[in-house]
């Protein structure tokens, strides 16, 4: 009788594990896109040019991560977005992506 239980109730637990570690997956990725925003605008604050901040955000952003700089009106946005794919081989893509703004630096030309 156990055995028949555990032969119902494996492949549940399977997918539940395997949406439990997407999730993870999604969460790292949004948090990376977050961490790249702010470390781009911080940047571009500073009065760093677009290359450098490009440069920085690709080195925190996730893999394949578009990022757009504009600075306007004394201050800088950074927007960083992703696609990724929490489960490998299969063909589910799921966006993240973050803003972050910032004040330019006195001195800094806008």
């Amino acid at each position: 009788m156990v055995t028949a239980e555990t032969a119902v109730v494996l492949p549940v637990l399977l997918l539940v594990l395997a949406a439990v570690v997407a999730a993870v997956v999604v969460v790292g990725a949004q948090l990376r896109c977050v961490d790249a925003a702010r470390e781009g605008a911080r940047a571009a604050a500073r009065g760093e040019d677009a290359a450098t901040v490009q440069a920085m955000v690709a080195q925190v952003a996730p893999e394949g991560a578009a990022t757009a700089v504009a600075v306007g009106g004394g201050e800088v946005r950074v927007t960083v977005r992703a696609e990724v794919t929490p489960l490998g081989p299969v063909r589910l893509e799921v966006g993240v992506g973050a803003t972050a703004v910032a004040r330019l630096e006195p001195g800094v030309a806008g």
